[in-house]
């Protein structure tokens, strides 16, 4: 069955369509995790919706299991393929529409890359406002599969709230249109909702209506230092009674600090250390008032406020530089998980107790978009420590972290979705009934189980 397959993908579309060259089997077969090894059949560059449709369908036919392709930033797995399937790159599929300035829409497909998107709006005074440190490389087609939210969310929401339109093609070649440019279409289900952070588990997105809106402001980005987990909730409490507009409440610990410092061989912004770190963006003016009873409660103990936009850089970098800094430095193991706001500090406080008291050994790394209740957590190996018993230990402090987040009715993935890395720890959050329900979905758009098979479920 194999070697008919890629003779009707050429024949079908011509040899240009498709390479098996074995550089670009191992690239287009990942992503960025690094626990499979890619091994796909063929990697395929539709140009069109239409293309892609004709592609699914003939490998429906052929029980041929296909997995598509953006920018292959995510870190659950959910864009390899490691059992000869047909990768779906959306490579050659980056075509961006003009901006609509009444409705504040833009058309793009799927493979447009996330900072192109930016800037196509910028023109025009506008913003899709999804960010994050992987925008010059992650897709719209990728942000959609798993809903990215990244360092703005607090503001602005997940990727779910800044789609209009979605094209998608099943896996029997079937073309959805839904929604277009409605703002309001109550007329049942809203079937592009499926589509969004599903992994591509049941169609595959080609096309989207982006929803814009007003670039930000200018801003002040602020850098403070303080004694405790607690001051990071007490001042993020003020925040949340500001009477100006905050884009970003990012927090992080002075161990990660260090590592991005060190990597980056960067001085450090006060002279001291301190526990913990919070980096806040807020549009111009910042009532200095609030600044100064920061100061004068006591809540805040030092603080750095950017004087231009290279500063403001730096200071940013201090926070996106941390997971590229950790894993430049030694051997992570990494989890992105989501808390309820309101417990997120009691949470942090008994895990990582819990942590502490039964693995004495193992450094936890933790950062995050406290704002909206989203938790990077990194666990760095020891040096004297080998790698078979820091993956056998890894394997201990996951089931203890699950079960505290399951405690705290939090999610194992906030950002990246399941994948394949994270598919047996879904029902630490969802119910059995509910993934039974996901699964009956997956029967009515992709009978066979063709579509990114092994990913979530």
């Amino acid at each position: 069955m194999t070697p008919d397959i890629i003779k009707l993908i050429d024949q079908e579309f011509g040899p240009a369509f498709s390479s098996r060259t074995p550089e670009d089997l191992k690239e287009y077969g990942k992503d960025w995790t690094k626990v499979h090894d890619p091994d796909p059949l063929i990697i395929c560059f539709p140009q069109s919706t239409d293309e892609v449709s004709r592609l699914l369908k003939l490998c429906n036919q052929h029980g041929i299991a296909v997995v598509p392709s953006g920018g292959r930033t995510g870190l659950s797995g959910g864009a390899v393929a490691a059992k000869k399937e047909v990768v779906i790159s959306f490579e050659k599929m980056r075509k961006i529409g003009a901006v609509d300035e009444l409705a504040q829409t833009l058309w793009c497909e799927a493979g447009a890359v996330t900072e192109a998107v930016h800037l196509a709006a910028k023109t025009h005074g506008l913003t899709w406002p999804i960010n994050f440190a992987s925008s010059g490389s992650s897709t719209v087609g990728g942000n959609i599969a798993t809903n990215a939210g990244g360092v703005k969310v607090i503001r602005y929401g997940l990727t779910r709230n800044w789609v209009l339109g979605l094209t998608v093609v099943l896996m029997n070649g079937e073309i959805l249109k839904l929604n277009g440019s409605l703002e309001k279409n109550n007329t049942g289900v809203d079937f592009r909702q499926i589509f969004i952070g599903t992994e591509g588990v049941y169609g595959v997105v080609t096309e989207a209506i982006l929803k814009l809106a007003p670039l930000p402001k200018e801003s002040e980005v602020f850098l403070f230092a303080l004694k405790d987990l607690a001051k990071v909730f007490e001042l993020f409490k003020t925040v949340r009674r500001v009477n100006f507009t905050v884009n970003a409440y990012e927090c992080l610990s002075d161990e990660c600090l260090h590592v991005v410092l060190k990597h980056r061989k960067l001085a450090s912004p006060f002279s001291d250390s301190h526990p913990y770190y919070v980096l806040v963006e807020a549009e111009k003016p910042v009532d200095e008032n609030w600044l100064q009873g920061l100061f004068d409660s006591g809540l805040v103990e030092d603080a750095v406020q950017a004087q231009s936009p290279k500063e403001a850089q730096n200071l940013w970098a201090m926070r996106e530089g941390i997971g590229e800094s950790l894993a430049a430095t030694g051997l992570m193991h990494k989890h992105d998980i989501a808390l309820p706001i309101a417990r997120l500090q009691e949470f942090i406080e008994n895990w990582t107790r819990d942590l502490k008291t039964q693995y004495s050994g193992i450094m936890p790394y933790i950062f995050g978009h406290i704002g909206d209740g989203n938790l990077h957590v990194n666990l760095m190996k020891p040096a004297s420590m080998d790698v078979p018993e820091f993956r056998r230990i890894c394997t201990q402090v996951d089931q203890n972290l699950f079960a505290w987040i399951q405690k705290y009715e939090g999610s194992v993935s906030a950002e990246h979705g399941i994948g394949l890395l994270k598919k047996h720890l879904l029902c630490y959050t969802r119910t059995p009934e509910e993934i039974a329900i996901m699964m009956k979905m997956k029967t009515v758009f992709d009978p066979k189980g063709l579509l990114n098979p092994g990913k979530i479920f």
